[in-house]
């Protein structure tokens, strides 16, 4: 045993050298597999070659996609195959409907979404928790045979506690009621409400368990989808989570601003299978269509064509990206985008300074006030290269807006849970909807612009004012910036 005992104090320094030689080779072989892009696998590459052992811990712990993409995609096959053949009729013709330039963006739309472009929807606009809780609420109330929620964020907060009571009186109504909450999510409220919706009976799941049971902002792989559908019929989506400081009642001079949606027809339905999907991958149950889905989705007296695009980190990557750069190059006149995190990859921000530079009117709306310091700083740095190529920003005025709104000419919009970031388009499942509707995208377009008038135009000197250290503060952040 000393024999053996001195044997590896000698050559144990050798083996530890060994050892992280393999794992940084294994490491970065994997990288270099399967990043899809090139800026990502040169820097993870680096990472570890720089620091073998501790670069391939932090790969292993930060850079894996441990989703499994033949069994999602399995999954989502067989939920949306059973949607989509309940679906009739054939795709609407959007030149009639918004202009014959949004023809090709039909034509993306086809491409990235598994879903048919259906009329016959009715969409409203909500402003803030005080008008979109009490809707849900109401449609909880109203609600005879299911309901399907899911949330990045459900505070167990006054807020959050009424609608977590909405679910209980349907549940003792009988109604048959699915939560779905992502892990990291359900950590900014403690306790967790997961835990009060189990103890009342309330069918309730986490979206991919963070194992190490921290609230982690920035973990990659979160839900961040928004969905609320009652009896397959009533759907709600939009950019809002479930908490308090959205209501001007509960929030006072903290109130946060936001932007959801209600909406009715064939598009609701979507969002069921959306959902359907989230939960048989979380909890393995499937919920039958007979009883979920509405059998004969009535059409809308508004008529609204529309579908949805769902985003994650398998099989339909980059789908929300592709839409993007479909929109930005159709345009003809006036792309307007609301994001509280803006933070466009290269291929991104060349599409819209080319739109700029076409003559195209950009208007690109951020909060004055961020919620995420890293990401304010890390998009302060980027500015400059839309303003010099002809883009306006705004940083608007008062409290914290998390709207995520996007208008195209008078004919097309986009809304959703998708921030204009590399975190929302390629590391976290989301979900949008397009609409190609006049009066929606007017009404839309109605409300970006009184937010453009309540905030204050950036220029390129108001960027080369700010001093040098912070400037270069700004810089060092963006350089991480894929991971904010």
């Amino acid at each position: 045993m000393d024999d053996l005992h001195a044997l590896f104090q000698e050559y144990w320094p050798h083996l530890i050298f060994a050892a992280g030689i393999i794992a940084s080779a294994t490491a970065a072989t994997h990288a270099a597999m399967t990043k899809q892009d090139v800026r990502a696998a040169i820097a993870w590459v680096g990472v570890i070659l720089l620091s073998p052992i501790f670069g391939s811990a932090f790969y292993l712990i930060a850079g894996i996609n441990r989703v499994r993409h033949s069994q999602l995609q399995q999954q989502r096959d067989r939920s949306f195959r059973q949607y989509l053949g309940e679906q009739n009729g054939n795709c609407p013709d959007v030149s009639d409907i918004s202009g014959s330039q949004f023809d090709s963006l039909c034509k993306v739309g086809n491409r990235v979404s598994r879903f048919p472009l259906r009329s016959g929807n009715a969409i409203a606009l909500l402003c803030g928790g005080d008008e979109t809780y009490p809707a849900m609420v109401q449609a909880i109330d109203g609600a005879t045979r299911t309901i399907a929620l899911q949330s990045y964020i459900f505070d167990k907060d006054r807020a959050g506690l009424e609608i977590a009571q909405a679910l209980l009186r349907a549940r003792e109504r009988g109604v048959e009621i699915r939560v779905l909450i992502d892990a990291v999510g359900a950590k900014y409220s403690h306790p967790p409400i997961n835990r009060w919706l189990r103890k009342h009976g309330i069918r309730t799941a986490l979206f991919m368990t963070n194992p190490l049971g921290l609230r982690m902002p920035y973990a990659n792989l979160r839900s961040h989808r928004k969905i609320l559908v009652i009896d397959g019929r009533i759907g709600f989506t939009g950019g809002m989570n479930i908490r308090e400081g959205f209501v001007r009642e509960l929030a006072g001079t903290k109130l946060a601003k936001d932007t959801h949606f209600r909406l009715e027809g064939p598009v609701a339905q979507q969002l069921l299978s959306v959902f359907a999907h989230d939960w048989e991958f979380t909890t393995h149950e499937i919920l039958p269509h007979s009883t979920w889905y509405e059998p004969e989705p009535g059409l809308m007296p508004a008529n609204i064509v529309a579908r949805c695009i769902q985003s994650g980190p398998d099989r339909t990557i980059l789908s929300t990206h592709h839409l993007l750069l479909g929109a930005f190059a159709v345009a003809q006149r006036h792309i307007r985008i609301q994001s509280p995190y803006f933070l466009p990859d290269l291929v991104l921000a060349g599409a819209l300074n080319t739109a700029a530079r076409r003559g195209i009117t950009v208007d690109i709306v951020i909060p004055g006030k961020n919620n995420l310091r890293l990401v304010n700083y890390a998009m302060t740095a980027q500015l400059d290269q839309f303003i010099r190529n002809g883009c306006r920003v705004w940083r608007q005025n008062g409290n914290f807006n998390h709207s995520k709104l996007l208008t195209i000419d008078e004919g097309w919009s986009l809304m959703g849970s998708s921030n204009m970031d590399p975190r929302s388009l390629r590391l976290n499942f989301e979900l949008d909807v397009e609409i190609y509707d006049p009066a929606i995208t007017a009404e839309i377009a109605r409300r970006i612009d009184a937010d453009i008038a309540d905030s204050v135009p950036l220029t390129l000197d108001d960027l080369a004012a700010i001093p040098f250290r912070k400037r270069l503060r700004n810089r060092i952040i963006w350089l991480a910036s894929p991971y904010l």
